[in-house]
């Protein structure tokens, strides 16, 4: 029974990767590969946060590279993000699904991390 149980979830962990990869290939971006050129080109847009009931707007107001202290295997050199949301209300830390125009559908790890007259500012790190 233990056996079977083991197979059935593996099979299923399998099953996710694997829909998880074409969910990826069909919105064009794939999150292990996105670079900073991915997001440079897309400062000033608008990424669509969706909330399950609906969608916060948030701009894109900063990408710029991290200092890079390289390793092997490495598949990018690191960068950080900055969202601007004008929504005062306070999202916690956690993946986010965005949406946006050029970039298609993306998760993003968001942290608040500034409020300032203007609304809240999120950062995503990648490295």
């Amino acid at each position: 029974m233990r056996h079977s149980n083991l197979l059935i979830n593996f099979n299923q962990g399998m099953k996710c990767k694997h829909l998880q990869a074409e969910r990826e290939q069909a919105n064009g971006v794939r999150m292990a590969i996105v670079t900073l050129d991915h997001f440079a080109r897309c400062v000033g847009e608008s990424f669509q946060v969706d909330m399950g009931t609906g969608c916060l707007a948030f701009t894109l107001t900063e990408a710029r590279p991290l200092p890079e202290r390289g390793f092997a295997g490495m598949v990018r050199a690191p960068f950080s993000l900055l969202f601007r949301s004008a929504s005062k209300v306070l999202l916690p830390q956690q993946i986010y699904r965005l949406r946006n125009a050029t970039l298609g559908i993306l998760d993003i790890f968001l942290v608040p991390v500034a409020r300032d007259k203007d609304g809240i500012i999120y950062q995503a790190v990648f490295n």
